[in-house]
């Protein structure tokens, strides 16, 4: 890429509210994603400490692979903010169906490596009561990974076009569904665990169809239903960049499935407090998630019109709103943790466990989403390769060691684990912007004569 020409002034100001008004419906529409966890969580709680349990050690593992097929639905919303910023409106429908199509192998692959694992989890010492509880939850979940991926696909045609909210829309389609579903299979059926997995996946299917239907149906959508010639090279290109984001993706999401892991080595209690921690951090996540998606579209839209003077500005603008969000997120969970903690568990010592946890989760809010944006405005690049590897370095050789050595050679249990573990973003929250100023400096003006 060729070196950018300088910002013109106010260029940052600029870009703040084009950044919000993509970044705050694309925030909601990820809390759909993770109020499903939040809702299985609240659900279940009342059946007991192990079946709340079961639900943390799967929803751990789960997020390695949701996070590494973030990766493929990340690049096909890039690779479409591309075509649609160079005005290609055919190009735009050829990378949707592409995607979809991916999105559905790439789902259905994930769904059998998940499944492949569940064996192993007495292997690496989980608690015995809890594994015997998991095997339908966990398929169901694991399944479950095939409809998302494809309604993601297709939701990020939505963020993509400027119409973001449509896509919310649809996403609260399947919260809506998941409650009362949640209730009916849990309780009313007597499903009990299991009834809140196929609750689940049975809210990702109704979503997937109806943003199918909305793509086919809405005149709005008629230019992105273009037939496109070229569906399996626009697969295998969208695989090409998106293999690196989801080695990146799976190496962050390994790291935090192991951080479970580790925490189960502690016993049930300590994998109940966790996922209460996990569930709510979860969804204050989201505005971060939903920056980096933004940063990523309006990215991927400067790079298709050629208009490189943009993308530093587009980069501070987004730090900026995301590390006042974060600062915002880390008092109320700094204030309020025992007593959000109280309200989705009546074991005094899971409450008292996730009361500290979310000191710990606090004190990460702003690396954490510090590089998560940077990533996004990388990936809005096509950039991903470099960025995998400062990710796969800063969980693995630098996160995990220090979790294990804090959490159990140094004896700080649970709190340990996620200090350790907040090690490896500040490192990625250092290097990431570092990558993103050099791959956007600006060329030196000539030296006077």
């Amino acid at each position: 890429m060729a070196a950018p020409p300088r910002p013109a002034p106010g260029a940052l100001r600029a870009e703040i509210g084009p950044l919000v008004s993509l970044s705050v419906p694309m925030m909601v529409g990820l809390s759909a994603m993770t109020l499903m966890g939040v809702v299985d969580t609240v659900m279940v709680a009342p059946l007991g400490t192990v079946p709340l349990a079961a639900v943390g050690i799967a929803s751990a593992v789960g997020i390695l692979f949701l996070a590494s097929l973030w990766g493929i639905i990340t690049i096909i919303g890039v690779r479409m903010a591309q075509a649609h910023g160079g005005g290609d409106a055919r190009a735009v429908s050829g990378e949707l169906r592409a995607g979809v199509a991916l999105g559905g192998l790439s789902g259905a692959a994930g769904a059998v490596l998940m499944l492949a694992l569940l064996p192993f989890l007495g292997l690496i010492g989980q608690p015995p009561e809890v594994v015997t509880a998991l095997p339908v939850y966990w398929a169901l979940v694991a399944v479950a990974l095939v409809p998302f991926t494809m309604f993601f696909a297709l939701k990020v045609l939505f963020d993509t076009i400027g119409r973001p909210w449509a896509g919310v829309a649809l996403s609260y389609l399947g919260v809506a569904l998941n409650v009362p579903l949640n209730w009916l299979l849990i309780y009313h059926l007597g499903f009990g665990l299991a009834g809140a997995g196929l609750a689940s996946l049975l809210s990702q299917l109704a979503t997937f169809a109806a943003a199918l239907l909305a793509w086919r149906h809405w005149s709005a959508l008629a230019p992105f239903r273009q037939p496109a010639r070229g569906l399996a090279p626009r697969m295998r290109a969208q695989w090409r960049d998106g293999w690196p984001l989801m080695l990146g993706y799976a190496g962050e999401g390994g790291s935090y499935a192991l951080i479970g892991v580790m925490i189960g080595w502690l016993g049930a209690e300590a994998l109940a407090a966790n996922q209460i921690v996990h569930a709510v951090a979860g969804v204050a996540y989201v505005f971060p998630l939903g920056m980096a998606g933004a940063a990523s579209i309006r990215v991927g839209l400067a790079v298709g019109a050629d208009e490189g003077a943009r993308l530093r500005p587009l980069l501070k603008a987004a730090l900026l709103i995301v590390t006042v969000w974060m600062l915002g997120v880390m008092a109320v969970l700094l204030i309020a943790g025992e007593t959000i903690a109280g309200t989705l568990s009546d074991d005094p010592a899971v409450v008292a466990l996730a009361a500290t946890l979310f000191l710990a989760v606090a004190a990460m809010q702003v690396a954490d989403g510090v590089q998560s944006t940077t990533l996004g405005a990388l990936r809005g690049m096509l950039d991903a390769r470099w960025p995998t590897m400062v990710s796969l370095i800063a969980y693995w050789p630098v996160a995990l060691p220090a979790s294990y050595a804090m959490g159990f050679t140094l004896g700080f249990g649970a709190v340990g684990v996620w200090i350790g573990f907040a090690l490896g973003l500040a490192t990625a929250a250092v290097v990431l912007p570092l990558r993103y100023w050099h791959l956007t400096q600006p060329p030196k003006p000539p030296l006077p004569h």
